[in-house]
C-alpha cells in the first residue's frame, strides 16, 4: 500500500473499554460518541490485524473529535495514542509501548469537528506491529495535563489509521 493511504478506521462501538478510566458511549444528534471527560484521564482501546497491505512505513493516527461545550479556539485538548503488539503479549496483562502524544483545539462552532494528528515512526514508538499482526491502540484524553483547558466533554467521532 502507498504512504497515506488509509489501512484502518474505528468507530465508538469499536471500543473494547479498559476496565476502570474509560470513555462512555453516548450520541449526539444519533451519532455515536465517545466521551472523554475534562476532569479525569479517560482511555478507549481498539483491536484490529494490521492489513497485510501494509508495506512497513510509520503510521499516523487521526483523531476526528467534536466538543460538547467550548468554543474558545484558545483552549486545548491533550491527545496521548499508545500500541501494543499481541503477537507475545499475555492476554491477561497490559504491553503498550511509550504514548505518543498532541494537542488540538476546538472549532469555534461547538459541534464541527477538529482532528487531532499523532505521527508514528516504524518500530518502538508502534510497538513494532506488522503487517497481518493482532494489536491494541489506546486513546486517551490527558485531562490532567496542566495545559488541557478544553471545558466539557471531548467527543471521538472516528479514529483512522494511515500509513505515513
Amino acid at each position: 500500500m502507498a504512504s497515506g493511504n488509509t489501512l484502518l478506521v474505528f468507530h465508538p462501538y469499536n471500543n473494547e473499554p479498559p476496565a476502570a478510566s474509560y470513555a462512555t458511549l453516548d450520541t449526539r444528534n444519533a451519532h455515536p460518541t465517545l466521551d472523554f471527560d475534562a476532569a479525569a484521564d479517560e482511555s478507549a482501546v481498539f483491536t484490529a490485524i494490521l492489513p497485510r497491505a501494509y508495506a512497513g512505513g510509520g503510521l499516523t493516527v487521526y483523531l476526528h473529535l467534536t466538543d460538547t461545550a467550548d468554543t474558545n479556539t484558545a483552549h486545548a485538548s491533550y491527545w496521548d495514542v499508545s500500541f501494543e503488539a499481541m503477537v507475545a503479549q499475555d492476554a491477561d496483562a497490559d504491553g503498550f509501548a511509550a504514548v505518543q502524544s498532541t494537542h488540538v483545539h476546538p472549532n469555534g462552532t461547538s459541534g464541527i469537528p477538529v482532528i487531532a494528528t499523532i505521527t508514528f515512526t516504524d518500530g518502538a514508538q508502534m510497538d513494532s506491529v506488522a503487517a497481518g499482526e493482532l494489536f491494541r491502540m489506546k486513546v486517551t484524553r490527558d485531562a490532567d495535563n496542566g495545559s488541557d483547558d478544553w471545558d466539557g466533554d471531548a467527543e471521538l467521532l472516528a479514529v483512522e489509521i494511515k500509513e505515513t
